[in-house]
């Protein structure tokens, strides 16, 4: 048999900021070898949204695997480490619990760990269930811990993400993605043309003409070419996530370098506070149902310390996902593509997958790629629905009645696939996931034990088990934790040694 190529030779993407250049990076590394010529059009005039500054473990492998060095790129990104999210004041005021990243303990004999733990608690033992993450304990004491000297220890599997500076994450971006060829026109979008077959064949730009065979949509929230050219439609999930609006302001350095996100309920939403080298990010994301712009600007303004760098600015949004990421020639990405609130900083990792994803799934010039379209958007799809149950979950789970907003939440009507999950839990205290969801038990775990989610027993399997043995191998792990984080440095000290951003300021001063 022999095999017929028609290779895509020319892909514009329409639109910069994180989304579209790391858009053009991926691209330009996987086709390197490849006669492909690769075109980004932005406007600095029309800007980005640029508050993506907390990020997932998942980036770490996506920049290694493109070939970008780690510590040159927290260095240019003015970043500081992430090993979780704190959230306060979520299941009531006054109480905070930490979701981290990584697994809890270990499986004992075949059996789930949190089970095991289960079945300890109900004999007495009081241990929290995060004093058997690596990762909730590093961030407890304010601590990382040093890589290359953790193997053989309980923190070898620790995992971490970056916090960043997302405009200096795409300027890095675009000069790796320049360095592999990719090409830059500075101007505005006026017009887009289409086929006769309804696909997209040209923009126009300058009063120029840009032609391709294949379109990335990076325009933001507008859709310049999903959704005002190929109208791909778009399902709205305000009904579960009703937060509609963020107000962001930039601060000067606190004394801690905290290594995780504090996510702060609020009287209307809840507010984040992001260590960067720097300084501090900070957003309050709201319904203005219950709270109006200077409302939110005020909440925002009383939680943060250090003198203010920027002045507060006002973003609007609508909670959910385009009905095809994908249709005819065109893969929206970023905003253009869906939005699930940056709750669990999920914003830039669906970028990155989704590009994975294309990339697998890479289309030619024939007329037989809607087999593929249609996969790659039934996955992209499946993708956004975990998450929004994910994020439903914090919501739905509050015990809080001080407000309108937290009584309403309390009381919404949460999807049917969640409350299957939830179900499920409530009776055996297990999860079922597939290995190619982006949330594992370990976070559904920390959020349904923060919030005080328990089951009703745990698998009567266990009693199988030696109690004492257990209770005692559980009680060695989590101590062995703790003492290996005690010798680890702080999180201050840690960037200073190996990636402080003022090396690089510095050299070019």
């Amino acid at each position: 048999m022999q095999l017929t190529q028609q290779p895509i030779t020319k892909i514009v993407i329409a639109g910069g900021g994180t989304a579209g250049w790391l858009a053009a990076a991926t691209l330009s590394y996987a086709l390197k070898k490849q006669s492909v010529d690769i075109t980004l059009i932005e406007s600095d005039e029309i800007g980005t949204i640029g508050v993506g500054e907390a990020t997932i473990p998942p980036l770490i492998a996506i920049l290694e695997s493109i070939g970008i060095d780690l510590a040159d790129f927290i260095k240019h990104t003015q970043a500081t480490f992430k090993l979780g999210i704190q959230f306060a004041d979520w299941y009531s005021k006054g109480q905070a619990y930490f979701h981290p990243f990584g697994t809890l303990g270990r499986n004992i004999d075949g059996h789930d760990f949190y089970q095991c733990w289960l079945k300890t608690r109900a004999q007495g033992d009081t241990t929290p269930l995060m004093a058997h993450s690596p990762e909730a304990m590093l961030a407890e004491h304010n601590k990382f811990f040093i890589p290359h000297e953790a193997h053989n220890t309980p923190l070898a599997s620790t995992r971490f993400a970056l916090h960043l500076d997302a405009g200096l994450m795409a300027r890095y971006l675009r000069n790796f993605a320049q360095n592999n060829g990719v090409k830059r026109i500075e101007g505005i979008i006026s017009d887009v043309q289409q086929d006769s077959s309804g696909n997209i064949c040209e923009l126009r730009v300058n009063q120029q003409s840009v032609t391709g065979e294949f379109f990335i949509d990076c325009s933001g929230f507008k859709g310049l070419l999903i959704e005002q050219t190929l109208q791909a439609g778009f399902d709205d999930w305000s009904e579960y996530l009703p937060c509609n609006r963020a107000v962001t302001v930039q601060t000067a350095h606190s004394k801690t370098i905290s290594p995780y996100t504090i996510a702060k309920a609020q009287n209307a939403g809840w507010s984040w506070h992001i260590p960067l080298q720097h300084r501090m990010g900070n957003g309050y994301v709201f319904c203005d149902k219950y709270c109006d712009d200077q409302q939110a600007i005020a909440t925002l303004l009383a939680s943060v310390t250090g003198e203010l760098l920027t002045e507060p600015k006002v973003i609007a949004f609508k909670t959910g996902v385009r009905k095809q990421a994908w249709l005819k020639n065109c893969l929206s990405l970023g905003l253009a593509q869906g939005f699930i609130e940056p709750l669990e900083s999920t914003a830039i990792h669906l970028v990155s997958k989704s590009l994975a994803l294309f990339i697998k799934m890479f289309p030619d010039n024939s007329d037989t790629n809607q087999v593929i379209i249609d996969e790659f958007n039934r996955r992209i799809h499946q993708d956004y629905l975990e998450i929004r149950d994910f994020l439903v979950l914090h919501y739905a789970t509050t015990a809080r009645n001080d407000t309108t907003f937290w009584q309403d939440c309390a009381s919404m009507a949460i999807p049917q696939s969640l409350k299957q999950r939830l179900a499920i839990f409530n009776i055996a205290g297990t999860l079922t996931t597939t290995a190619e969801q982006l949330f594992q038990p370990t976070s559904w775990y920390a959020v349904l034990d923060g919030m005080h989610v328990m089951p009703s027993r745990y698998n009567p399997v266990l009693d199988s088990l030696d109690s004492d043995k257990l209770q005692q191998s559980l009680q060695q792990g989590s101590k062995a934790i703790a003492n290996a984080v005690s010798t680890q440095p702080s999180h201050a000290e840690f960037i200073a040694r190996f990636c402080n951003a003022n090396d690089i300021y510095q050299k070019s001063a």
